[in-house]
C-alpha cells in the first residue's frame, strides 16, 4: 500500500497550513467553462473551520462583492482548490465567527442613517414638456421686464438732468441775492 495514492492533493501540506477562523485567505479555485479550465480567486475572511483534519474537513470563507456578502464552504482537501494562501492572520476569541454577518448589517444600517436622503427620479415626457413651457414663459416675462426697464431708464436720466439744471439755476439766483 506504500505506492497507492489516496488523493491527488498533498494532505500533509494542507494540514500544516493551519487555517483558523479570523484568517484572511485567498483560495485559488479551478473552474471548468466549456471544456477549458481557469483559476478563480476567492479572497475573504474565514468564519468557521469544521471537522478538524479528517478527510471531510471544511472551512467557510466570507467576502463582500459589489455590496453583497458572499459565503463559500470549501472542502479542505478538495482537488478543485489549486492553491491556498493566508493573506493575514487575526487573533479572534471565537471558534465560529457567524456574528460577523449581523455586525456588517448593523454597520451598513448605521451608514445609511448617516447619509442624507437624495431624491432621484426621472421625469416623463409630459412633465418635461410642462417644465419647458414654464421655463419659456418665465424667460419671456424676464425679457419683457428687461425691455420695459430699458425704456424707462432714459426717462429717469433726463429727469435727473432737469433736476440738476434747476438746482444750478437756483444756486445762481441765490448767489445773485448775496451780491
Amino acid at each position: 500500500m506504500a505506492g497507492v495514492t489516496v488523493s491527488p492533493v498533498n494532505m500533509e501540506e494542507r494540514k500544516g497550513l493551519g487555517i483558523r477562523p479570523g484568517d484572511t485567505v485567498r483560495v485559488h479555485q479551478k473552474i471548468q467553462d466549456k471544456g477549458k479550465t481557469r483559476i478563480q480567486i476567492f479572497e475573504g475572511l474565514v468564519l468557521a473551520r469544521k471537522h478538524g483534519d479528517e478527510p471531510g474537513a471544511t472551512f467557510t470563507v466570507r467576502k463582500v462583492a459589489s455590496g453583497v456578502g458572499v459565503e463559500k464552504i470549501f472542502p479542505l482537501y478538495s482537488p478543485l482548490i489549486d492553491k491556498l494562501e493566508i493573506v493575514k492572520r487575526a487573533k479572534v476569541r471565537r471558534s465560529k465567527l457567524y456574528y460577523i454577518r449581523e455586525k456588517v448589517n448593523r454597520e451598513i444600517k448605521r451608514q445609511m442613517r448617516r447619509m442624507s436622503l437624495v431624491s432621484m427620479a426621472t421625469e416623463s415626457g409630459a412633465e418635461a414638456a410642462v417644465r419647458e413651457a414654464a421655463e419659456a414663459e418665465a424667460a419671456k416675462k424676464a425679457e419683457e421686464e428687461a425691455v420695459a426697464a430699458i425704456a424707462e431708464a432714459p426717462v429717469v436720466e433726463e429727469t435727473a438732468e432737469v433736476v440738476s439744471e434747476e438746482t444750478a439755476a437756483t444756486e445762481v439766483v441765490a448767489e445773485e441775492k448775496k451780491d
